[in-house]
């Protein structure tokens, strides 16, 4: 990210309520990792739902988040099998 802070400010107001709407979302977390990385992770209740985000969250980067992206997002996805 070139601007974290206007990254997290976009996410929050642009991305969040766009996925709170995907049924089966569970939970949102949006982690500045330093040095410009940022890590998202998204939690639903079936691959259903989180295959419903990853299309959401391309065209949201797409259109609003492009120009803040040196690099290409990487999106990894897999099943819970341990929570705290």
């Amino acid at each position: 990210m070139t601007d974290s802070a206007e990254a997290g400010r976009r996410v929050d107001e642009g991305f969040v309520p766009l996925l709170r709407q995907v049924p089966g979302f569970v939970a949102y977390y949006w982690v500045d990792a330093g040095e410009g990385v940022m890590v998202s992770t998204s939690v639903f209740d079936d691959r259903a739902g989180a295959e419903e985000s990853v299309a959401r969250a391309a065209d949201f980067v797409r259109d609003n988040l492009a120009s803040l992206l040196p690099h290409r997002p990487q999106i990894t996805a897999g099943e819970v099998v341990a929570a705290g």
